[in-house]
């Protein structure tokens, strides 16, 4: 359980916080969930406890059912460091992380210097959005050093800019940090996948929050586990439905009929 205090009227707020990890690609819209980790003091340690130590917890409890296919794990910048890269790869698992500047200073200080002197490379390609033309411009370059500190670990960086080609509109643009080797043909492929982690806020997220789960509601504390219990049950909840959107033909032909999730639910409530 964690706390934040409001400076305006005093009250001290109490709520739960856990990661909620999802299998996610950029060819399906579905998201497969899979076991959480909650934030939570761990026995033995003084310290509060964090997402990135959950995520390492949840690295070592489960990395080996992940294999043998390498699986690469999406975050956002505040994983994009060093001591969980190296849990990653200790791991045998992979990584595509967002990288910001702000956070990074170190690492675009050497992307500033390999550009000037010619070492970033790039690569454009042009897509059809239904009837707009979008230019997609990456760049990337291998074995930049990702803290300034040493021993630093050696990564892969690359950034993709989309812009509209009617008008030079910027519709979108981010930077990732990889252990995958960055080359003309797997840079797309990098940054679809690293970008397909927006799902896991809109497929997973937003769904247990708004389409019937109530993953937000206060079921209550508890004295031990029972705010974890309740989260999980939902997040089984969550897959069964999800497994049985993808396999279920039957399933399948009633959601269709109904439309939206919260409806179906509603129907079975009636």
């Amino acid at each position: 359980m964690l706390f934040e205090s409001n400076p305006q009227n005093g009250n001290i707020t109490y709520f739960h916080q856990a990661i909620l990890p999802v299998i996610v690609s950029p060819q399906q819209q579905s998201v497969i969930a899979l076991a959480p980790e909650f934030v939570t003091p761990q026995d033995g340690h003084d310290k509060q406890d964090c997402e990135v130590a959950a995520a390492k917890r949840w690295i070592s409890a489960h990395a080996t059912r992940l294999g043998p296919q390498p699986i690469p794990l999406l975050g956002d910048d505040l994983y994009s460091h060093q001591p969980l890269c190296e849990h990653c790869l200790a791991h045998q698992l992979g990584f595509i992380f967002t990288c910001l500047s702000e956070s990074h200073a170190a690492l675009y200080d050497w992307l500033g210097y390999l550009e000037a002197n010619g070492e970033v490379k790039t690569l454009e390609q042009a897509q059809w959005n239904k009837r707009t033309k979008e230019i997609y411009r990456y760049r990337y370059v291998n074995q930049i050093p990702l803290r300034d500190t040493q021993p630093a670990l050696l990564v892969n960086g690359c950034e993709l800019t989309l812009v509209r080609e009617s008008d030079g509109k910027v519709l979108y643009f981010n930077a990732f940090v990889t252990d995958h080797d960055l080359t003309p043909e797997t840079v797309p492929q990098v940054v679809s996948a690293g970008r397909s982690r927006w799902k896991t806020e809109n497929e997973n997220h937003n769904v247990l929050k708004t389409k019937g789960y109530h993953l937000e509601h206060n079921f209550g504390h508890g004295q031990h586990h029972l705010a974890s219990s309740l989260l999980t049950l939902n997040l089984l909840a969550f897959l069964f439905h999800t497994v049985l959107h993808l396999v279920d033909d039957s399933y399948q032909q009633i959601r269709h009929k109904r439309g939206t999730r919260k409806g179906f639910f509603q129907d079975l409530l009636a």
